[in-house]
């Protein structure tokens, strides 16, 4: 028997999550305030569902509640369906799915305060209460299924990093870099971006979050791409720094340092571990050559359908790590004026230890 057979369900791993409270409500607001826990309980793999919410029982059953519009599509998900033909079917349906109601549980980071007064008037007796962390611990460990589609998004992500000595010519701007990125990651079967790609180039590339823009690309720049792509709703995230041209020394030394912090990182990655291990492990290394301080963000992030996802990989991170967690790996170092260098891949925690979904030469590659 699969093993994901013999695991409770999404619903009532959620709902066990979050035993102080009698209903648990997922809201979807109007786009772009959609909550990806809706598709994650209900495994649905299309549709809006604007003003739909799904309701958690503690026995792990779920209510879902959708308009007339998205009914045929919503008969695929789990739960049982109550559709609403108007906006007062939709009120009467939260009363009679939530009234009596004591203590209802809500994602915060992802609800709307319109949906809060909504709930509020369906169940005015109710406690509205904050349950994100077991939002967070349930979606952190992924199943099977979610691990085997994360890898096809990984696999697409690293195709495309290993085709950016083809796509670089002299003079392209940024903005027509990662055009090409995301042209190339459609090609091979990515239904979307998992977050606006990164294309820095030269000095732009010692901004962590640099917007593409009109500068070209010149000999001796540093290269620095940022991206990744959705499939199935499934993120990968990936960094890729490459020169076009001898770079400068410092920059050589910087990739080597940055390139070793991300294997001395990885290596504190376990069931188990903290998940602020990797970051202390690879700031120490990185503070102890001449590019102290120049780390200025945190290793990595857990993700899966959200790009950024319940767990930090900082240095104050209180999160432990639990085989099936998905996270980043991603050390840099940032000189101002001169350029920055990020490795990054996902990465799945697995009872032996850390496995790399996203692959690419790591040897620095001059173009």
């Amino acid at each position: 028997m699969d093993r994901d057979m013999r695991v409770p369900g999404r619903a009532a791993r959620l709902a066990g999550n979050a035993p102080d409270v009698d209903a648990i409500v997922v809201a979807n607001g109007a786009s772009p305030y959609l909550d990806s826990a809706f598709w994650y309980l209900t495994g649905l793999r299309s549709g809006t569902f604007e003003g739909s919410f799904a309701v958690v029982n503690p026995d792990g059953s779920m209510d879902v509640a959708v308009s007339v519009m998205e009914s045929e599509t919503a008969r695929r998900g789990k739960g049982r369906k109550h559709v609403y033909p108007t906006a007062a079917r939709r009120k009467e349906i939260a009363g009679e799915l939530l009234g009596g109601r004591k203590a209802i549980g809500v994602n915060a980071g992802k609800i709307t305060h319109a949906h809060v007064e909504f709930l509020r008037k369906a169940a005015p007796e109710a406690e509205i209460v904050d349950v994100s962390d077991a939002f967070s611990k349930t979606v952190n460990v992924k199943d099977r299924k979610e691990v085997s589609t994360m890898r096809k998004a990984c696999g697409i992500a690293s195709e495309v990093a290993k085709s950016i000595p083809d796509i670089l010519r002299e003079g392209m701007t940024e903005r027509e870099a990662a055009a090409a990125i995301d042209g190339a990651m459609r090609d091979l079967g990515a239904d979307s971006n998992a977050f606006d790609t990164i294309a820095a180039f030269g000095p732009n590339s010692s901004q962590p979050h640099h917007k593409p823009g009109d500068r070209k690309l010149a000999d001796g720049d540093a290269a620095l791409f940022d991206f990744g792509c959705k499939y199935d709703m499934y993120c990968s995230d990936l960094t890729r720094t490459v020169f076009f041209g001898e770079p400068p020394k410092i920059m050589r030394k910087a990739y080597s340092v940055v390139r070793r912090a991300q294997e001395i990182g990885m290596a504190e990655m376990a069931p188990g571990a903290p998940a602020s291990a990797p970051d202390l492990a690879a700031r120490e290394y990185i503070d102890s050559t001449e590019f102290k301080g120049m780390f200025i963000h945190s290793f990595g992030h857990g993700l899966g359908m959200d790009i950024h996802e319940g767990i930090h990989v900082s240095s104050n991170s209180t999160h432990v790590f639990e085989a099936g967690n998905v996270v980043s790996a991603e050390p840099g170092v940032y000189v101002k004026g001169v350029g920055g260098i990020r490795i990054e891949d996902t990465v799945l925690i697995t009872e032996k230890g850390p496995r790399r979904l996203t692959s690419f030469p790591k040897k620095l590659t001059v173009i």
